[in-house]
């Protein structure tokens, strides 16, 4: 497969991304005083929590402690409580036993780890904390845990060995419904808050929280959305999301908050956002998250403190370990919790013993799938259902308005500039290769077989002609159809600028992932930028000649391609192969195997797939194909 342009959709956000970065740093280089800081912080909080909010409302926790694990010092509760109707979190609670209540609390969000809150690193630092007179409630994530939400799935699935996978399945699917993954982790953690503030030993002058990893990013997210936290702890997350990018380091779908990098919030923000409040960030200088970036964000935000006249209210710490939870940079927390809660550090060397996960159960199988909470695919599904019965019915005007807003498409398309480029054979036909400048630094390939083989360094289009929109490569379509003339379309991140082989492009974590999880965090849609390239080739081919337009799609091109034909006069006839049979359908399920980048985010509120393909069959020919 040609690969003339696999870094195209690298050097496209770098440069985007960086320019953000330059702007917010010329913006914070202006705050010369506490005045200018205060309104920073203002601008910064109201930004984020445009990302997380609205969260939802508050049902009862019906919680319930299942059992009791004792030893010397301590003994650990296990607790089942609802975050959600029908929706139980797993959690345990560490109770000081040799020092008298009330006790500082601290909620703990695990990282991404297969035991969740039994992982050996979490139960050590959770040990480390009761041991010192602090009340700790560690709960388990979605998909850890007790919390594996496939429990029905055969073992082997992808998705129940691999908590991450896992996350982005459940994020795709939320995005059709407009509701973003990270919210639904932040809402688990403001649940486990509440727990916190329902029993009797807390001390209610002070809420804190940590955690690693997956468990930082929370913590991180967290704190800046929850006044009742007085002090945070997250380690092995902290560097800004362009290092991430530039270091071709995809994250989690919860870490990538819609909007963030589009309202000019980079990762200091969600610090400076709480600010002077207590916080120390806690990295390790062989982590995967750049300490580079890690170095950047403390000298920011310690700057910050200082200008508010806190600077003593912020602290940092660098371990020599890799990623991980270490020993090292768990007594840092346990010491900065400590001062900040007013108390005395009894033992930063306790004796910890690791429990087995079974040991720390709360629930009787060790999942709550078979203690009778709802999948999340179904509780995403009976939303769906709830969101359809609500729509309003939309005219074929309003339909196009809704789904242009969606995608930002513009009223009006320019004819775009295009480049001819070096011509290729196949089975003896000479291939035109042009590149077409759909958006800076964006170059979509159009492909034509040719007729005449002499012509092929001049563009031209025929009054009627055959596209072909490709599931990943325009390679695969040419081999496969014969018709000449012929055009191929490589949209961006497809075919010739696809920084991967094509047997890596489903990868959950692959780069066509990681690249839609960029668009998000602009609050722009892959999906759209996709249709969008399709507009402009067919403007560019209007200027040639070309009239009546016959387009096939494949797979991600159906999709693509559906979409394109609500907005060109020029298609008569639309053949869509493996194209899903509904967004809706696909919420109910507990696997999806289309890419993040054809989910859109909030389809289901407008449409769907059966009422487009309806309006569709006014004007075009539809042929359906699986």
């Amino acid at each position: 497969m040609l690969n003339d342009y696999r870094h195209m959709m690298f050097d496209y956000f770098i440069k985007r991304t960086r320019k953000i970065y330059k702007e917010r740093k010329e913006k914070l280089q202006k705050i010369k005083n506490r005045q200018d800081a205060e309104i920073y912080k203002k601008e910064v909080k109201e930004k984020i929590k445009k990302s997380f909010f609205p969260l939802p409302e508050k049902t009862p926790l019906n919680s319930r402690i299942t059992g009791e694990v004792k030893r010397d010092k301590y003994r650990i509760e296990k607790i089942i409580f609802e975050s959600r109707p029908e929706c139980f979190v797993t959690a345990n609670l560490y109770i000081p036993e040799k020092i008298e209540p009330p006790y500082p609390a601290i909620v703990a969000s695990c990282g991404h780890s297969a035991e969740g809150k039994a992982e050996p690193m979490y139960q050590e630092f959770s040990q480390r904390l009761v041991n010192n007179g602090f009340l700790v409630l560690i709960y388990d994530p979605f998909n850890q845990g007790e919390r594996d939400q496939y429990y029905y799935l055969p073992k082997k699935s992808g998705l129940r060995r691999s908590c991450t996978f896992a996350h982005n399945m459940m994020g795709k699917q939320l995005n059709l419904i407009d509701e973003f993954f990270g919210s639904w982790r932040v809402w688990d953690g403001i649940r486990a808050i509440d727990y916190i503030t329902t029993t009797t030993q807390w001390d209610k002058n002070f809420i804190g929280m940590t955690g690693n990893s997956g468990g930082g990013t929370l913590t991180t997210w967290i704190w800046a959305c929850e006044e009742r936290l007085k002090g945070a702890a997250p380690s092995c997350f902290i560097t800004p999301f362009l290092y991430n990018l530039e270091n071709e380091y995809p994250q989690d779908r919860e870490q990538y908050p819609p909007g963030v990098l589009g309202r000019e919030i980079e990762l200091a923000d969600f610090f400076i956002s709480r600010a002077p409040e207590p916080v120390i960030l806690l990295g390790q200088k062989y982590d995967a998250f750049d300490i580079r970036g890690f170095e950047e964000i403390c000298n920011e935000v310690k700057w910050f403190y200082s200008l508010l006249g806190k600077e003593d209210n912020f602290q940092y710490f660098i371990g020599n370990n890799p990623h991980g939870y270490y020993p090292d940079a768990q007594k840092e927390m346990v010491k900065f919790f400590c001062k900040i809660a007013n108390k005395e550090v009894i033992d930063l060397e306790p004796e910890i013993k690791i429990e087995e996960p079974e040991i720390l159960f709360a629930t009787k199988k060790g999942n709550v799938i078979a203690e009778g909470s709802k999948p999340i695919y179904v509780m995403i599904g009976e939303k769906a259902e709830a969101i359809i019965k609500e729509r309003k019915k939309l005219d074929e005007k309003e339909l196009k308005e809704e789904i242009r807003k969606l995608f930002k498409i513009p009223e009006s398309i320019e004819i775009p500039h295009y480049r001819i480029l070096r011509p290729i054979e196949e089975e003896g036909k000479v291939i035109g290769r042009y590149a077409v400048e759909t958006e800076e630094n964006i170059w979509v390939i159009l492909k034509k077989r040719m007729v005449e083989a002499e012509k092929v360094f001049y563009l031209s289009a025929e009054k009627e002609i055959n596209l072909f929109l490709p599931n990943l490569s325009s390679e695969d379509d040419i081999k496969k159809q014969k018709e000449t003339p012929a055009y191929f379309i490589d949209v961006r991140g497809i075919g010739e600028s696809m920084p991967c082989l094509k047997k890596d492009f489903y990868h959950p974590y692959g780069y066509d992932y990681m690249f839609d999880g960029f668009y998000i965090l602009f609050e722009e849609s892959y999906l759209g930028k996709r249709i969008y390239d399709v507009l402009c080739v067919i403007k560019l081919l209007n200027s040639k000649g070309c009239e009546i337009i016959n387009l096939y799609g494949d797979g991600i091109g159906s999709i693509i391609s559906l979409f394109v034909s609500l907005f060109s006069n020029s298609i008569k006839k639309l053949t869509l192969k493996n194209l899903p049979d509904s967004y809706f359908s696909l919420t109910k399920i507990p696997s999806v195997k289309i890419p993040c980048s054809s989910m859109p985010k909030g389809i289901l509120k407008i449409t769907d797939i059966p009422e487009i393909i309806e309006f569709l069959k006014k004007n075009v020919e539809i042929c359906l194909l699986k």
